[in-house]
């Protein structure tokens, strides 16, 4: 369901249908065991209490300890998932709820797959004339055939090093010299067999909160240190975000819509998040697609959504709504 079709749906059909839903039990699955553990369990934690206030009968499950199968012997019909990174937003719990005819939150098995997948991703955008930085892409097993003086001057003297798996800018690096650029790979294969080596791009980064198929205010994060990485996001107390984000009217509904269009181009739907970068030249480039974007109320999604009008509880239930089909 997009927000669009909800919102052509009358208040009273509204509460009726989320009426439905809090006549029942609804899990948010958080915790796992990827990389991103430690930001789903805030995530998670903070999703229930959204819900709980808003009339919601919660139980949280840690995916770690609690196999999915215990969700048909609770007799759970809807899932709220709160699960970063691998194992939860790449497809495969969503392919797994679908099997056991659960509702939930978020992109389907397509979507999540292609947004959490980089490389893909980004081959995504190129195909459909979306502007995202040079890049090239490196398999463990090439790595020690590979060139990489060459690669490095291909791109422009000075990289980006991604795992092409992973979120929260786990295992990503600056490389600006063949040295460096060998040790970030080889700190990237520790989380990946696929490493996204991508052209630097100097200049402000924003992103854009998506709900349904409405684009949320854009935020401007800027961070004293190199670039906006896991520090930057979870543990600085020097970064700052910026919403409204200072750009333009004309210029921000320009994001906005650049934003709408990769998240469509990887088959994202329901909620999540865009980012990208404006070049030295002035040029955007999208950098990627967030599914299940982090949901503590200081995360990005609830700043943009509060500048928007909606409080954290009523984001999660507008949430909740979107997923009902």
């Amino acid at each position: 369901m997009t927000l669009s079709v909800v919102k052509k749906m009358s208040i009273s059909q509204q509460i009726d249908l989320l009426s439905e839903v809090k006549q029942e039990t609804i899990a948010v699955l958080y915790g796992g065991d990827s990389a991103e553990r430690d930001v789903s369990l805030k995530s998670g934690k903070a999703i229930a209490q959204g819900l709980e206030k808003s009339g919601f009968n919660v139980k949280l499950i840690d995916t770690k300890d609690v196999p999915l199968t215990a969700l048909v012997d609770q007799n759970i019909k809807y899932v709220f998932i709160a699960l970063h990174g691998r194992g939860g937003e790449d497809g495969c719990l969503q392919g797994a709820l679908e099997s056991l005819s659960i509702n939930y939150t978020g992109s389907n098995v397509l979507g999540s797959a292609l947004s959490m997948d980089k490389v893909r991703s980004k081959q995504m955008f190129k195909a459909c004339g979306i502007p995202t930085a040079a890049f090239t892409v490196v398999a463990k097993e090439d790595f020690c055939e590979l060139n990489i003086d060459q690669m490095l001057e291909e791109l422009g003297g000075k990289v980006m090093v991604k795992p092409a798996h992973e979120g929260s800018s786990i295992g990503m690096a600056m490389a600006d010299s063949p040295a460096k650029l060998h040790n970030a790979l080889v700190e990237a294969f520790g989380f990946d067999g696929d490493v996204l080596v991508e052209a630097w791009i100097d200049g402000p980064e924003f992103t854009v909160a998506i709900l349904g198929d409405e684009a949320l205010p854009a935020i401007h994060m800027e961070t004293p240190r190199e670039f906006y990485d896991y520090e930057a996001k979870y543990q600085s107390t020097s970064t700052q975000y910026h919403c409204p984000c200072g750009l333009s009217a004309e210029e921000e509904a320009h994001i906005q819509a650049l934003s709408l269009q990769a998240f469509k181009a990887t088959g994202a739907s329901g909620w999540g998040r865009v980012d990208l970068m404006q070049d030295s030249k002035g040029h955007w480039q999208i950098l990627e697609v967030n599914t299940v974007p982090g949901m503590t109320e200081t995360s990005l999604v609830p700043k943009a959504a509060k500048v928007h009008g909606f409080t954290f509880n009523e984001l999660v239930e507008r949430i909740v709504l979107l997923s009902i089909s």
